[in-house]
């Protein structure tokens, strides 16, 4: 199965806060750019190539806050797996979006391959950093917001290895926001 990340980060590395919060990618960049057709910088392109989607509690958790409606709810029908050993039921607004999943891993993979899927989006610090350990990710894309913050939740802190990346494209956008593809060997 083809493992994808997408994600926002800071110039220094950091996806938010220490508390978690991520005010700074409303605020960040030039706010009034026209962005034309990149207004979205991809995302939805990224998101029609992807059969479900795998994120950690805390992801999930902010999303939930977001009490988003049917119209703002960006993954479409696409089934989403949260991976919690600790939750015991999904909010209440995510329960018809979402299934918990309280296996591990590899057969959480094992279980979407027998369902069909053949390609996952990635989402969440720590989710990313176990797919990543597991040698599962295949390809990410990252957008560096233009902004230092200093301190916060780090997506890469603790690799348990040297990833090599193959670059094969960088785009920057109007909004000064800079986004790079990488393959994983």
């Amino acid at each position: 199965m083809k493992c994808s990340v997408f994600i926002a980060l800071s110039v220094d590395g950091f996806i938010a806060r220490k508390d978690g919060n991520v005010d700074w990618l409303q605020s960040s960049g030039k706010q009034d750019a026209d962005l034309g057709d990149d207004a979205d910088m991809g995302f939805n392109a990224f998101i029609d190539t992807v059969d479900c989607l795998i994120m950690g509690r805390n992801t999930m958790q902010m999303i939930s806050d977001m009490n988003l409606t049917d119209e703002q709810w960006p993954y479409g029908d696409i089934p989403l797996f949260v991976l919690s050993k600790s939750l015991k039921q999904l909010p209440s607004n995510m329960q018809t979006k979402a299934k918990l999943v309280s296996t591990d891993i590899p057969s959480l993979i094992q279980e979407c391959e027998s369902r069909g899927l053949k390609h996952a989006y990635v989402d969440g610090g720590k989710t990313i950093q176990s797919f990543l350990d597991l040698k599962l990710i295949t390809q990410m894309t990252l957008t560096r917001v233009p902004i230092i913050l200093g301190q916060g939740i780090p997506l890469f802190a603790g690799a348990n290895q040297d990833i090599s990346l193959t670059k094969f494209r960088v785009k920057a956008f109007a909004n000064d926001y800079v986004q790079e593809v990488y393959d994983i060997q």
